[in-house]
């Protein structure tokens, strides 16, 4: 199913309104991912939200399981781990779990 760009049109503009909330960059990012022509701008928004909002839990896994589905297992197995680090200083047991386990999916 391919991006709806009204949708990335709005997810813009909110995140341009105010760049310090995470939420409208995520759901842009996740929005990004549905397309194969949109997935490397996804991975852009990701990394720029990570970097930016290290303890922004949920987008280091969706950042790992897209880097996982483009076949880049490495920088998934790190985005993860970044995630699971992330988790632990904000005290999200459950959150750590989940990556953990699509950690260990990844093999090797």
């Amino acid at each position: 199913m391919p991006p709806n760009l009204e949708r990335v049109r709005a997810l813009r503009e909110l995140r341009a309104r105010d760049p310090s909330d995470p939420f409208p960059p995520y759901a842009l990012a996740m929005e990004l991912a549905k397309g194969p022509e949109t997935a490397e701008e996804s991975v852009a928004v990701f990394r720029e939200l990570c970097s930016g909002s290290p303890d922004y839990v949920p987008a280091w896994l969706q950042l790992g399981l897209l880097l996982a589905r483009r076949g880049d297992t490495a920088a998934a197995r790190e985005a993860f781990e970044k995630g699971i680090d992330a988790a632990g200083r904000t005290g999200d047991a459950h959150a750590a779990g989940e990556i953990q386990g699509a950690l260990d999916a990844l093999g090797g």
